[in-house]
């Protein structure tokens, strides 16, 4: 179920080039987003002129597939408190303050927009439920949100020559479309500037074979070029495929060895990413218990043997949830009371933004730990993290996106 809230006001300047640049005044009113003018209002519906407290609000500009650069500078008439979302809530800018009237902020990054089309008629085979999925319409989609948000400038322009990083996997890593539901690939866009796109082709239920299967691989290869990245995690719904050759050692390794191969014959880099564990604790609420069989030891023998760094989020995650504890882990993942979204929501595998926040500073330090270059790009603001000493959940802010649902992702 989609919840609509009422927006704050922005006008276009007459600038669009040949080059796709525009320019926006976010300080005069606008209208609704349509094709037919290719930016403005979207999602919900345009605010009143006089709205006395600014609510959340979405703005679409319709450009073709690539990296764009966004520059935003915010502030208001008086306070404001603005969090920056792309595409399908991808965090890129939180909790940017500024105390009095006239003061600005700006902030910059890049988003990564994207469609079904590969080449010809050739499209990526993407799912009923992702038909209404953000990430893969026609257009950039922010979302300006935030306890006071206050917007006054919006500047977008190609971005080319920026290094991208391509995620691939599952419900762990998608861009999840709706509040409670969370990944790492979604926050993970937090942590990089302006020098870096990421572009998260990731889909909850998938398995190695039916990434592969359903040309989302393909897909990333039309783009992908010497000096990007191609991080890979799965697993959680590969041990439970149970076809003949099914299993860690034959079909998974497999389908390893076609991404390292497809990816090196670009001149890119791969990362492999051994699968999140599932909050399971052992009998003494302490230990969390292996739920992957052998799969993250098969990623591992693929790694040594084919000499790709890897990122072990499996032992991270283990080490996190522990650290948490029984009780709090819960707050890591999609744990909440009927009243919240009107059922109870008790799942061990998917995370919540908490979690998916934490996850994605596991990522980091493990790129980090393992001196990728890209890592050069992490904003000035980054702190390298310990999964033993998680932050407090208390003190997390999340300013909630108006689209809820309480359906759970596909896979466990």
């Amino acid at each position: 179920m989609k919840h609509y809230l009422s927006l704050a006001a922005l006008v276009m300047l007459p600038l669009a080039t040949p080059a796709q640049t525009f320019d926006f005044d976010l300080t005069k009113p606008l209208p609704a987003y349509t094709d037919q003018t290719g930016y403005g209002y979207d999602i919900t519906p345009p605010p009143a002129t006089k709205q006395k407290v600014p609510a959340p609000f979405y703005f679409s500009v319709k450009v073709p597939d690539g990296n764009y650069r966004v520059r935003i500078v915010l502030g208001g008439k008086k306070n404001s408190n603005t969090t920056v979302r792309a595409e399908g809530r991808r965090l890129m800018m939180d909790n940017i303050q500024t105390l009095r009237a006239k003061d600005t902020q700006t902030v910059e990054f890049v988003v990564n927009k994207r469609s079904p089309l590969i080449e010809g008629d050739r499209r990526v085979k993407i799912k009923d439920r992702e038909k209404g999925y953000l990430a893969w319409d026609d257009r950039l989609t922010l979302e300006f949100n935030g306890s006071n948000p206050a917007v006054r400038s919006l500047h977008v322009e190609p971005a080319p020559d920026v290094p991208t990083i391509y995620l691939c996997g599952n419900s762990t890593v998608v861009d999840q479309n709706y509040e409670p539901w969370a990944s790492w690939g979604q926050m993970i866009t937090r942590w990089f500037g302006p020098e870096v796109a990421i572009s998260n082709h990731a889909e909850s239920g998938l398995t190695a074979r039916t990434f592969i299967g359903s040309f989302r691989l393909d897909k990333i290869l039309t783009t992908l070029r010497q000096g990007d990245y191609v991080v890979v995690e799965f697993g959680h719904n590969d041990e439970k495929e149970k076809r003949p050759g099914d299993g860690a050692w034959y079909h998974y390794v497999y389908q390893l060895k076609v991404f390292v191969d497809q990816v090196r014959a670009k001149g890119a880099e791969i990362v492999f990413c051994t699968p999140t564990q599932r909050r399971l604790f052992d009998d003494d609420k302490k230990t969390i218990k292996n739920t992957h069989g052998d799969f993250p030891a098969a990623m591992k023998m693929v790694a040594e043997r084919e000499r790709v760094p890897l990122i072990d989020l499996n032992q991270m995650t283990k080490t996190l949830f522990e650290a948490l504890g029984y009780e709090d882990s819960k707050r890591a993942l999609v744990h909440y009371p009927k009243e919240v979204y009107g059922k109870e929501l008790t799942d061990n595998t998917h995370f919540n933004p908490y979690g998916a926040y934490e996850v994605a500073k596991c990522v980091v330090m493990g790129m980090k730990q393992l001196g990728l270059p890209v890592t050069q790009y992490l904003r000035a603001d980054w702190r390298d993290f310990s999964p033993a000493q998680p932050d407090d959940w208390h003190t997390f802010q999340w300013a909630p996106s108006v689209l809820t649902e309480a359906n759970k992702p596909d896979g466990n």
